[in-house]
């Protein structure tokens, strides 16, 4: 008898704690959100200006944390992303092209089936931005400076696979020109050297230059845009294609989780995310973003990705092995 109270005792507390632990997300404890790239860059601002709207969606006692693992185009991110206890309490933002590209050609850490994509949130045109006296007037004057003199203009770009780093491959395709490339750890790296003068070149994203977004003046300007048409970002800024160099690249930044996260949980934070990114406080509180908005939920950006899969594949193929 004393066993089998014991028996029953011992199930219905197991029964208890087990429904109240999976039951408490996201109140219990605070949600970690895994950024690849250092502090004061387009994703790190993203995440921190987005971070307070989802909380918000999510109601109750819902908290974000957000963690900065800079390096290695972010794999680094990505692996951790990939190994957190698939319970919710872990998220990352992930990075395309880099989030594909990087395990195209080397072995990663992590692959991309190891996360579970929740929504894309902006679709942001790749950027050539140099000083505002700068004494280049477009990318084709860069061109012919680098057919000039092969090597003697620095690139920025925040690392391998990334779209800085993808773009000047296609630049090089392209054009035939050598750049001298510089990888950095984030944007805000970047800008940093090339306001310093130790840059002549940073090759960044559109929603990572809000100072030059509707036609306003200051350090920095932008020679061409990567989009197929001008973005609603740069209005005023021609692109590639509009000096005959055909190359089109973009930044798509969103959420993930590590695969298995409950369906339940992935679900509450694709509505919150959704309901955030239409809130018109976080446009107004995110003006680098808000021109680049592009939210999709996340099967619909796993699908929409079959098509970039192609064109990365076709990069990834033409690299010395």
């Amino acid at each position: 008898m004393k066993t089998w109270l014991r028996a029953t005792a011992g199930a219905a507390l197991v029964a208890a704690l087990v429904p109240q632990a999976l039951a408490a997300w996201p109140d219990d404890k605070p949600i970690e959100i895994v950024v690849g790239f250092a502090a004061g860059g387009g994703t790190d601002l993203m995440a921190r200006k987005l971070a307070p709207f989802i909380q918000k969606r999510l109601g109750g006692k819902a908290q974000f944390i957000v963690n900065n693992k800079p390096g290695a185009a972010g794999e680094i991110a990505n692996a951790h992303l990939a190994r957190a206890q698939p319970d919710g309490y872990t998220i990352g933002i992930v990075n395309v092209p880099g989030f594909l590209f990087l395990p195209m050609t080397k072995k990663t850490q992590y692959a991309p089936e190891d996360m579970r994509l929740v929504a894309r949130v902006v679709d942001d045109p790749t950027v050539f931005v140099v000083k505002a006296d700068s004494k280049f007037t477009g990318l084709q004057s860069v061109v012919d400076a680098l057919k000039a003199k092969p090597s003697s203009i620095s690139f920025g770009h925040n690392g391998t696979g990334t779209n800085g780093d993808l773009a000047l491959q296609l630049l090089t395709d392209a054009t035939k020109a050598q750049p001298n490339e510089i990888p950095f750890k984030g944007t805000a790296a970047q800008k940093t050297d090339l306001l310093g003068g130790h840059l002549d070149v940073a090759v960044i994203s559109a929603g990572e230059v809000p100072e030059l977004h509707g036609g306003k003046t200051g350090q920095m300007k932008v020679l061409a845009q990567l989009s197929p048409k001008r973005s609603a970002a740069l209005p005023n800024v021609p692109t590639a294609q509009e000096a005959g160099i055909a190359v089109v690249m973009s930044s798509e930044r969103g959420f993930a989780t590590p695969k298995g996260v409950p369906d339940d949980i992935v679900r509450k934070l694709e509505a919150a995310i959704a309901e955030a990114v239409r809130d018109p406080e976080f446009a107004a509180s995110a003006p680098g973003d808000a021109p680049v908005l592009a939210y999709l939920p996340g099967a619909q950006w796993q699908d929409s990705l079959a098509q970039n899969r192609k064109a990365l594949r076709a990069l990834a193929d033409k690299m010395p092995k």
